[in-house]
């Protein structure tokens, strides 16, 4: 059975790192979702060290809104779907007006059903700081704690990194790749 796996931690704690390696460990043509939309020259910068440094390990695949049906497309042809990143996506549906429990309910309906490829997805934990000043963020950051909550209870696995330390939340630990 594939084993559908969500890595948690806060920014630049390694979770992306610990998801590339928990990839290319579990499969052989893994694919890159990436939910990021570059609309500014620091974001570009970003997307781009990102590609970089991910060379020509993953096909990547941009994708800011329609994620599950990005999914199953990529686990035609690949047999592990990396999903980079969970609270970008979050952004982007309520950017675009979207429904945001709506898209999470459609997202873990396809995580359950879909087992054709592993899906490893990484998101920011946004919830243990100060709580935020206007409404906006609060809201993020409220659906963003919902959302993991789902996607959590239907992966797998799930992972907290802190200091590029992975902390196995539910399922098997991940296997030791350097």
């Amino acid at each position: 059975m594939t084993r559908h796996c969500l890595v948690l931690g806060g920014a630049r704690s390694g979770k992306t790192g610990l998801s590339e390696r928990v990839a290319l460990h579990a499969g052989s043509n893994p694919a890159y979702i990436a939910t990021a939309e570059a609309l500014d020259a620091e974001m570009r910068d970003r997307v781009a060290s990102h590609r970089s440094h991910r060379g020509a390990k993953f096909t990547t695949v941009e994708e800011p809104l329609a994620l599950s049906k990005a999914i199953l497309r990529a686990g035609q042809s690949h047999d592990v779907v990396l999903v980079d990143c969970l609270t970008l996506w979050i952004t982007n549906l309520l950017i675009a007006g979207e429904d945001v429990s709506t898209a999470v309910s459609e997202l873990c309906a396809t995580l359950v059903e879909f087992r054709q490829a592993k899906v490893v997805l990484v998101s920011n934990e946004v919830g243990q700081g100060i709580v935020p000043d206007n409404a906006m963020a609060r809201t993020f950051r409220d659906l963003a704690g919902s959302a993991h909550q789902r996607v959590a209870e239907v992966c797998d696995d799930v992972y907290f990194v802190v200091a590029g330390l992975p902390m196995t939340l539910k399922g098997e630990p991940p296997v030791s790749v350097s």
